[in-house]
């Protein structure tokens, strides 16, 4: 009896070493940093553009109102 927890004791140990060294030594290289293909410009360029265009709008407006009265 005493051989057979010996062997059980050694497969379950190699079974850890399996499990724990095994995933660390296939581990991937970190993935490298995302580029920039031109949309996240685009969308900045567009969000200043409305704020201009939200900008002289109510300018516009507020001069158009003080000459009403």
């Amino acid at each position: 009896m005493a051989g057979v927890s010996r062997i059980f004791v050694a497969v379950v140990a190699l079974a850890l070493v399996f499990a724990f060294v095994l995933p660390v030594a296939q581990a991937q290289a970190p993935a490298p940093a995302p580029t920039s293909d031109g949309t996240s410009i685009d969308q900045g360029i567009a969000y200043v553009l409305m704020l201009v265009a939200l900008v002289l709008t109510y300018l516009i407006h507020a001069a158009d109102l003080s000459h009403s009265f």
